[in-house]
């Protein structure tokens, strides 16, 4: 199943939580079953039989003509992310695969949704594009094994990982922090995917355009650690809650380690897309 956030645009003051009829498809509401997805992803495989029942009725639909997508979750305790984790990204850099998972995080006040604007901020000049698989948790974890760790996986999600590299890199002694968690630095969209309609999360394609001229474009089956390995390893330091967000890094072809580097300016327009899932578009102003 696929569940998203949406406002209808009658009524824009209030954010509501439905059910996407695939990829673009029709929404149905299902306010009368959680208010938002925070709290239907803390309800559980109830809440899903719940809606599933519901949506067996062949319940009234909304177009998409009525309605703006936003954030398909928010309101999350953490949103974690897990650096250098393709074979293919550590490769173009000419740097060492990882032996363990580099962990870093933005604020859960990053995230925005899937067609949100990204205000371009004064105080960098490198702007960069990362596509990234994101992954939301389902229920408390904690010192949970790899094994199993797809337990407490609920769904997935696409996110732009967007980053200032000056500040990631050469800026703030070295922290990544600043350059990682400016406002608007995590779009993602469109909806939240279940696990099982995501089936293995180990081989999506997945990519990034600005402007539409491709820069990444590669496959989750370059991962160093997969996700059960990275939801295992964060839960031996922070206790996962329902909700919480993890980016599992980006494959190859940003603009930063290409010869020479490029980064974005006022008016490009990126699109990070996640086969099974669908696509983030973010106009920079």
């Amino acid at each position: 199943m696929r569940f998203v956030q949406f406002v209808r645009k009658s009524s824009p003051q209030a954010v509501l939580l439905g059910a996407e009829l695939g990829d673009g498809g029709l929404l149905v509401d299902l306010t009368h079953i959680a208010p938002n997805t925070l709290d239907f992803v803390r309800g559980g495989e109830n809440a899903k039989n719940v809606a599933k029942a519901y949506l067996d009725t062949s319940p009234p639909t909304i177009s998409r003509a009525e309605v703006e997508l936003a954030a398909p979750i928010t309101g999350m305790d953490k949103v974690l992310c897990i650096g250098m984790n393709y074979v293919d990204h550590c490769e173009e850099q000419g740097a060492p695969i990882p032996k363990e998972p580099l962990v870093f995080n933005k604020f859960p006040s990053c995230v925005v949704g899937p067609s949100a604007d990204l205000p371009y901020p004064k105080c960098t000049e490198k702007l960069d594009w990362e596509v990234e698989l994101a992954v939301i948790i389902g229920k408390k974890a904690k010192d949970v094994s790899k094994e199993e760790a797809m337990d407490y996986v609920y769904g997935f999600t696409t996110a732009h990982d967007v980053s200032a590299r000056d500040w990631q890199l050469t800026r703030n002694g070295g922290q990544w922090l600043l350059g990682k968690a400016m406002d608007s630095f995590a779009p993602i969209g469109p909806a939240v995917v279940t696990k099982e309609e995501i089936g293995d999360p180990h081989n999506l394609n997945l990519s990034c355009t600005v402007n539409g001229e491709v820069k990444q474009d590669s496959n989750t089956r370059q991962f160093v650690f997969g996700v059960d390995a990275v939801v295992s390893w964060i839960s031996q330091f922070s206790t996962l809650l329902p909700g919480d967000l993890i980016l599992t890094g980006t494959p190859p072809g940003v603009g930063a380690f290409m010869k020479p580097p490029q980064f974005l300016k006022i008016g490009d327009v990126v699109e990070c897309k996640i086969e099974k899932i669908g696509s983030v578009f973010n106009k920079v102003v």
